[in-house]
């Protein structure tokens, strides 16, 4: 009897086993990914249960148990593995990135991204004494305050992938750690990789914490400081320029219109660079150049008419003028359009001295030198003031009716009255102009450049100006057909020094483009016996020196 009672005992302790096991047995399925693709080749495995290898879909589907701690992924390729950790809350559906983030979030939202999504916030995990979020939002913080950026990086990515709605310090910290990425980054490439990295935080920021208005401005100065970064190895020309140029102006651009006069200050301004840039690219038409220069002066004016802040207001005004500045310049501002807007003001103010030099020169910046208006005015400010600004404009009025010997006479006495550098390196600009447009003396223009840049070393129009003359001097430039050629080397010299500066950067970098066309060929090179990044020095009355590029 008692043996019998024994194999019963037994028999229920093997029927017991089997219910158990099945009853705490777990699915586990999901898709793997890499780089927000699915990813075949990953052996996945449930720790005390099954595994198998994914397909081309990325789709897996393993079985463990109530024990289970644990899923690892490993790529069969390189034999590199990763592990998901597994706790109470973990559901059967997992979705793993084992290289980048995963694609957009979806089915069950609280748990996706590289295995659980957890969208609570700060205040929450530390209520539930979440030990995975303290301890990784603890050895990244920590890391970063003590500017240690690349070791932060795994810990932030951690809290970053997990925990996006915990605090937006994340995202605040996260630029910080980007930007020493990027500026630390050997390689374009390199640059590039972390600069969309950078640009996945800020649209993240935006889905978890709002805020679009302002991070799109934010998004859209971040991607144009590091795509248009003059220490690139490769500068961005023709449509790249344009592509990357477009896309920046898209989010600033969104920026201006959901924050109006809260614009951060520098948005008003980059969007107006960029819009003039684009439109000297033929990427936008006029209109849309007036459109926005009305749209930031009408929110800069909202901002200098309500703002309490002595400081912001201040600098409300100079963004101002610069942007005044970069429309009446653009080639967009119609001088029908201005002569109109500031006719019936000169009738009322024409003996305002102040008024009259900033209406000229904006007639002037927007090409208008030989409407009546102009002509009028510099007449009556030279009357006010014979000032060194007032002989300028008369000197500018002569060369519109080609009386270059009176036109000489006004910049000669304006270059020798005024003090400010500034001014006085943009006379020398146009008395350069002058000489190089209206009467052919490339030597003594080329001298009037030089004059401005020793004064202004920002005035790349000086810079555009010696390009230029040294391209149209060329072809009457003497010696053999590399001597020729050679000239173009200091000629892309001159437009890539312009192109540092936002007001040429557009023009400057087609320019260069299109003279490297022009470069010695290789061959004429060899039998000169040139190497490539040589220094050459051209002579003659140009005797510059410059390098060697094929």
């Amino acid at each position: 009897m008692k043996a019998f009672m024994q194999i019963i005992f037994l028999k229920a302790l093997i029927v017991l086993a089997g219910v158990y096991g099945t009853t705490a047995q777990k699915i586990f399925k999901g898709t793997v990914y890499m780089e927000g693709e699915p990813a075949a080749g990953i052996i996945v495995e449930a720790h005390r249960g099954t595994s198998m290898m994914t397909s081309f879909d990325g789709k897996y589907e393993v079985t463990g148990d109530s024990k289970s701690k644990f899923i690892k992924f490993t790529l069969m390729a390189t034999n590199e593995s990763k592990r998901f950790d597994l706790n109470e809350n973990s559901t059967g559906e997992i979705d793993f990135a084992f290289t980048g983030v995963l694609p957009g979030a979806g089915g069950n939202e609280e748990e996706v991204a590289s295995g659980d999504l957890v969208l609570k916030t700060d205040e929450e995990l530390l209520a539930a004494q979440d030990k995975d979020f303290m301890t990784q939002y603890s050895l990244y913080t920590e890391f970063y305050k003590q500017g240690d950026f690349a070791s932060a990086l795994p810990y932030w990515k951690h809290i970053y992938n997990k925990y996006p709605k915990s605090t937006s310090n994340i995202y605040i910290h996260g630029a910080k750690i980007f930007e020493y990425l990027i500026e630390n980054a050997k390689t374009d490439a390199e640059k590039d990789k972390y600069l969309d990295e950078f640009i996945k935080v800020y649209d993240q920021r935006i889905k978890y914490f709002n805020g679009e208005g302002f991070v799109n401005g934010r998004k859209g100065t971040t991607w144009l400081k590091y795509k248009l970064d003059e220490n690139r190895t490769t500068q961005l020309e023709g449509d790249a320029l344009k592509e990357v140029m477009l896309k920046g102006y898209e989010w600033l651009n969104l920026s201006v219109d959901a924050e109006k006069a809260e614009t951060e200050l520098p948005v008003f301004l980059l969007l107006m660079q960029t819009t003039r840039s684009l439109f000297k690219l033929n990427a936008l038409p006029k209109e849309t150049v007036v459109k926005n220069y009305d749209k930031c002066n009408t929110y800069l004016n909202a901002i200098i008419a309500k703002n309490t802040d002595k400081q912001k207001t201040d600098d409300a005004k100079e963004i101002q003028t610069y942007i005044e500045s970069l429309f009446t310049t653009s080639g967009a501002a119609d001088c029908e359009a201005l002569v109109n807007i500031f006719s019936p003001q000169f009738e009322a103010r024409n003996s305002d001295i102040d008024f009259i030099k900033s209406m000229l020169r904006r007639l002037r910046q927007a090409k208008c030198d030989d409407s009546q208006l102009v002509e009028k005015a510099t007449i009556r400010l030279y009357e006010l003031e014979p000032s060194a600004e007032a002989a300028f404009n008369m000197a500018r009025g002569y060369v519109e009716k080609d009386d270059l010997e009176n036109a000489k006479k006004f910049y000669q006495q304006a270059i020798s009255q005024e003090t400010d550098k500034i001014l006085l390196a943009s006379y020398y600009y146009e008395r350069g102009l002058v000489l190089y447009v209206k009467e052919g003396n490339y030597q003594e223009a080329r001298e009037m450049a030089r004059m401005a840049i020793s004064l202004d070393p920002e005035l790349c129009d000086a810079y555009m100006l010696i390009g230029n003359i040294y391209a149209s001097a060329s072809s009457s430039f003497s010696g053999t057909n590399l001597e020729k050629s050679a000239v173009f080397w200091v000629v892309v010299d001159y437009f890539n020094k312009a192109r540092k500066y936002d007001d040429c950067a557009a023009e400057a970098a087609n320019k260069a483009s299109d003279y490297r066309k022009y470069f010695p060929n290789k061959e004429d090179g060899f039998m000169e016996g040139l190497r490539e990044g040589q220094s050459y020095k051209v002579e003659g009355w140009i005797n510059e020196t410059t390098t060697v590029r094929f």
